[in-house]
């Protein structure tokens, strides 16, 4: 009886188990994501790619395992070709040393340093990295799922 009672209270527990929710950060990341690659869809600007960040918000959705991996991955591969940036783009032949970058949007125009914006990119994906290793995140997605994307 004892054991009956045990089983019972056992599988009311595996019953009553509520899947994580999606994190707020991870929503978050996931909007920034789907607006970046619509945009560059839109432009015109590395379509493929752009495609493939969606199919990756996707399965973050639908918390595959893989898309864990995925969005770990693309973070510190994004991550570091940010802090890569300011070596890959100097070059003193092209370069203008000391004058800030310029910017419009509608009527608004402004004049940033470069330095400030790759900070900020820097930054972005620093904050990115962090929402993709966090314990919560982690949790969210089921590992029972396997490896393919598309189940």
């Amino acid at each position: 009886m004892r054991a009956q009672d045990i089983t019972a209270a056992e599988s009311k527990v595996a019953a009553t188990k509520v899947k994580p929710k999606l994190p707020k950060r991870l929503a978050a990341l996931c909007a920034l994501l789907a607006i970046a690659s619509i945009s560059g869809i839109v432009a015109k600007q590395g379509v493929l790619f752009c495609i493939l960040t969606l199919l990756m918000v996707v399965a973050v959705l639908g918390r595959q395992r893989t898309a864990m991996y995925m969005l770990q991955g693309y973070t510190l591969i994004q991550l570091l070709l940010v802090s890569m940036l300011p070596v890959i783009l100097y070059d003193p032949g092209n370069l203008v040393v000391g004058n800030p970058s310029t910017f419009q949007i509608g009527e608004l125009q402004g004049k940033i340093p470069d330095y400030i914006i790759f900070a900020l990119l820097i930054i972005l994906s620093m904050l990115q990295v962090w929402i993709a290793f966090t314990a919560k995140v982690k949790a969210y997605f089921n590992t029972k799922i396997n490896m393919n994307i598309m189940s």
